[in-house]
């Protein structure tokens, strides 16, 4: 199963971070951390040093590289600006991927987490081949909660109060699923991307309508 390391939507460059990426985080965190707080857990320990950040790219790249997982940035089309963050998480096991997404408060509203959260499900069917892909969000979060209902999830399970928020309270996780059986009769309905592999060689999609292994 390959996956690409960097992916071109209409609009962005989505690609495994690297070191040079540190200040590029720093600054889209310390603009969006007011709404990052609302919703990631994450977000509480923020701000943190350039130097932390530095180490925190470093290991999304390496992770990558060693095929642990798989964060990628958001960027414009000059990547010079990080719009946001996404990726294709294996805390789900080896032939399930999770989704997950945040974007610079900057660039809301826009349609970008749409875009990206697309052609990951794009990457992890086409090329990474797994059976199901999922997106795991706050039931109170109403603009992130549309997004997989966009793309065609079903919403499978509604866990309550099971993860603590950055305010020390807990909310309700909404578990939205997407199998390869279902992507298979609205792929078409998804943008195109273009995918190249580690070296910059463009990655061609697997063979169409056959169910992964």
């Amino acid at each position: 199963m390959s996956i690409p390391f960097k992916i071109i939507t209409e609009r962005l460059v989505i690609r495994c971070y690297r070191p040079s990426d540190a200040i590029l985080v720093q600054n889209a965190i310390a603009s969006s951390l007011e709404n990052l707080r609302k919703w990631m857990p994450w977000a509480k320990s923020e701000p943190t040093t350039l130097e932390s950040k530095k180490e925190l790219v470093s290991k999304f790249e390496s992770d990558f590289i060693q095929n642990e997982d798989y964060t990628f940035g958001i960027f414009n089309k000059s990547e010079d600006l990080l719009i946001g963050s996404t990726g294709l998480h294996t805390r789900l096991g080896k032939e399930s991927r999770e989704i997950g997404y945040w974007i610079n408060s900057s660039f809301l509203n826009k349609g970008y987490a749409t875009e990206a959260a697309s052609a990951m499900v794009k990457a992890g069917f086409e090329f990474h081949r797994v059976k199901n892909i999922q997106i795991h969000c706050d039931s109170n979060n109403l603009i992130s909660r549309q997004i997989p209902k966009k793309l065609g999830f079903k919403l499978i399970k509604i866990l309550k109060e099971d993860t603590p928020t950055s305010d020390n309270n807990s909310r309700d996780t909404m578990i939205w699923d997407l199998s390869f059986k279902d992507y298979a009769q609205i792929k078409e309905d998804f943008a195109p991307i273009q995918a190249f592999d580690q070296e910059g060689k463009v990655l061609k999609i697997q063979k169409n309508g056959i169910e992964p292994d």
